[in-house]
């Protein structure tokens, strides 16, 4: 097992990854730049250091800095969390290079499913039912057109790398074309240095259901079970639950057996999420994976008591999974709200400025009421890098259960100086469709207004 390991992110996922690494007897070293120095839980690492200014790309994108702080301090691991150099192929190999373990898939993996269109033509090769799409990226927007031509609009235009809705647009029709692929390939640019784009249909009514798999070096793939990504703005997930509304058990278990017989051909190992659509006639397309730890991570383990990133470590350490498919138990629901530091009332503009008044109810690790966050009281919120506060998350023995549970913790926490998404949340739950669990993608959009209505 590692000795010490260097946390190469910063926020609540830093946060939550100190915590199992101390749990498990494992020193941590927290990095950080000059915007974040006053974060309180970088005193609960076993060290902390400064890697640069306050600039993403001068500090936590910065690969050089961030390799010098691990060797300078002897770490034998590097666990990046989510965004940043999560998915960043060179960055691992850059790793191994210097025999540091990254605690996540191999820089192989990592290139493969980092090309989502590649990935799509991979998985689809492997029997794993796919979106009908550009098995090749497109080099420009006469090439999008023909192919979406062939498709039959509406098509989604999707960056090759990255995730988190950046470099994607919706197209409806020829004329909307050349101005969406302009945008989405200068956004992709912007967000993960490559403007790349594919194409697929697009499936109206869909919801966004994501599978959650650990997989080790031992040929052993473990799948804690699906979430519902479907609440979402702009392709930004807002929030999740699980297990998804209305999936059949026999869906369910066709498609775990499907995606295990598939990672354990690619060789895949650590943490991974297989996204799909399901479309409105009960069938599920895949889309892409994510080579990370997710946001969302955490309802998964509240309705299996298995810890990711715990086995994200176990594994990356060479251990193999000891659990079998059908010794996994899943327990309840589990639902997150994400909370930001935004003004609805403003088309949710970011919010930075000085708390200056929090609270929050009392919270566990193992539920029924769990808040990952990073803030404290009179914490700064700084400009230069995601918006997200906290994580709210709350498990019950029904649906029923952890939405009164959410509802109810969402109405006791407090948080003044800035804007927050948490009134919108409320505004969520107590949709009647949501409370139904009849909803799709579409969701936000459709009732927007109604949302925004008392703001």
């Amino acid at each position: 097992m590692f000795k010490r390991v260097l946390v190469a992110n910063r926020g609540e996922i830093a946060r939550r990854i100190i915590r199992t690494l101390t749990k498990m007897g494992i020193e941590s070293v927290a990095i950080f730049s000059e915007a974040d120095k006053d974060c309180a839980y970088l005193k609960e690492a076993n060290k902390s250091i400064c890697i640069g200014p306050s600039i993403a790309k001068e500090s936590y994108l910065c690969e050089d800095a961030i390799l010098q702080a691990a060797l300078q301090n002897e770490c034998d691991a590097l666990h990046p969390g989510f965004g940043f150099l999560s998915e960043n192929a060179i960055f691992a190999a850059r790793c191994a290079q210097q025999k540091l373990s990254f605690i996540g898939p191999s820089p192989h993996h990592l290139s493969l499913m980092g090309n989502k269109a590649k990935a799509r033509s991979v998985m689809a090769d492997l029997g794993v039912p796919t979106l009908i799409g550009s098995k090749d990226i497109l080099e420009n927007s006469e090439e999008a057109l023909s192919k979406a031509s062939e498709l039959g609009y509406p098509v989604l235009l999707k960056a090759r790398s990255g995730g988190g809705g950046k470099g994607m647009r919706l197209v409806n029709n020829f004329q909307e074309m050349p101005n969406a692929f302009m945008e989405a390939s200068r956004e992709a640019q912007a967000s993960f240095n490559d403007e790349k784009l594919y194409v697929e249909k697009y499936i109206k009514q869909a919801r966004h259901i994501e599978f959650q798999v650990l997989c080790d070096h031992f040929d052993n793939v473990m799948c804690l079970g699906e979430r519902e990504c479907s609440v979402q703005r702009r392709n930004q997930k807002l929030l999740e639950e699980t297990p998804a509304n209305g999936l059949s058990e026999e869906l369910r278990k066709s498609i775990i057996d499907i995606i295990t017989v598939a990672l354990k051909k690619i060789g895949y190992h650590n943490a991974g999420t297989l996204e799909f659509l399901l479309s409105d006639d009960g069938r599920l397309y895949f889309m892409e994976m994510n080579t990370r730890i997710q946001v969302e991570h955490g309802i998964s383990e509240l309705v299996t008591g298995i810890d990711i990133v715990e086995w994200q470590v176990r594994i990356a350490a060479n251990e193999m999974i000891t659990l079998k498919q059908d010794e996994i138990n899943f327990h309840g629901h589990a639902i997150e709200c994400r909370i930001n530091s935004e003004d609805p009332a403003h088309d949710f503009a970011p919010s930075p400025g000085k708390i200056t008044h929090l609270h929050l109810p009392p919270s566990n690790f193992t539920g029924p009421v769990r808040i990952d966050t990073y803030v404290i009281d009179n914490f700064n919120i700084v400009p230069f890098y995601d918006s997200m506060l906290a994580k709210v998350l709350t498990h019950g023995a029904t649906r029923e259960e952890a939405l009164a549970l959410m509802e109810k913790t969402l109405d006791e926490i407090s948080i003044q100086g800035i804007k927050t998404t948490i009134d919108f949340h409320k505004a969520i739950l107590a949709n009647n469709d949501f409370r139904k669990g009849s909803y799709d993608c579409s969701f936000i959009e459709k009732n927007i207004s109604s949302l925004l209505s008392k703001f």
